[in-house]
């Protein structure tokens, strides 16, 4: 261990040691009467923040001492994903995690009704308690968004919101999100798409579908057309490039921190890997059930 880092364990050391010490002492200060809160409130404040840094400079130094730093190579990020080696045959990395999610979720269904849940009773209790209320809160999500559209999309909706938090899932594991991959997020928007068709014909008809795409004239129809293809394209990018954004954040972070990258990323993550995706999941179900509803009332008013 060189000097330095002797030196700097010794001052990292101090620092969280005074600034545990302190805040301890400021604890009992404040249970006494008498006392002004305000400034002692920022003394505390001030200890803990002095003792979480000391002890993230000592792991940091501590780690680097014994382990050596880490080299900076050149920062890159691919746009596509990378390939894997699969028995034999090179797969996307986004093939083999989508399956890798599917056959987890598969299974943990399996689990949840076989082994947790053999039979749903009339009052509900356990884990069948909280399932219902789920499944409520998007069934009544999915019938105010798209009113008489049909029971059975709040189903889709569902499994669509899991598979993405599943994603985000995934990339805490060091993965790259299938959903930061341009090929998945165009594949979902496609279903989007065959819904909002499929959905507008079924309640009026396939002339029915045609005539709202040329209301309230004609002339608008091409228009119409060109629209109606670019939504699963604005879709499909407005996913990628939110994902791939968070992606490349996180990355970043990463690389700027290089062998220090300890704890923060972990802090940050909880944002881009976790609450992100959750607003991503939220933004791209709606925008689904909002484009169908659309097109059910477009061609009912046509």
């Amino acid at each position: 261990m060189k000097p330095l880092d002797i030196v700097l364990l010794t001052v990292a050391a101090v620092v969280a040691a005074t600034g545990f010490f302190t805040r301890i002492r400021i604890k009992t200060r404040l249970k006494k009467p008498n006392i002004s809160l305000k400034k002692l409130k920022r003394i505390k404040t001030l200890s803990s923040v002095m003792s979480l840094a000391g002890s993230w400079l000592f792991v940091v130094r501590f780690l680097a001492a014994v382990f050596g730093s880490r080299s900076r190579g050149e920062f890159s990020v691919e746009l596509g994903a990378e390939k894997w080696s699969f028995f034999g045959h090179s797969l996307s990395s986004t093939v083999i995690v989508t399956w890798a999610i599917i056959i987890v979720l598969l299974l943990l269904s399996l689990i949840v009704r076989i082994f947790i849940i053999p039979k749903f009773s009339d009052v509900p209790k356990g884990l069948q308690k909280p399932l219902e209320i789920i499944v409520e809160y998007i069934d009544k999500y999915t019938e105010s968004n798209a009113a008489g559209i049909g029971k059975n999309l709040g189903a889709y909706i569902f499994t669509v919101a899991v598979f993405m938090i599943s994603c985000a899932a995934a990339e805490l594991l060091g993965v790259r999100s299938p959903t930061a991959d341009l090929t998945m997020t165009a594949a979902m928007a496609l279903i989007t798409f065959v819904l909002i068709n499929y959905y507008g014909i079924k309640h009026k008809g396939f002339s029915g579908r045609l005539k709202s795409l040329a209301s309230p004239t004609p002339l608008v129809f091409p228009i119409r057309v060109i629209s109606d293809f670019a939504i699963p394209v604005s879709m499909a990018c407005r996913l990628f490039g939110n994902m791939l954004g968070g992606l490349i954040v996180m990355e970043l972070l990463y690389y700027a921190l290089g062998s220090a990258a300890i704890g923060i990323p972990s802090v940050v993550g909880l944002y881009f890997n976790v609450f992100h995706p959750l607003i991503q999941a939220f933004i791209f179900v709606t925008l689904t059930l909002t484009f169908i509803n659309e097109a059910a009332e477009t061609t009912e008013t046509a």
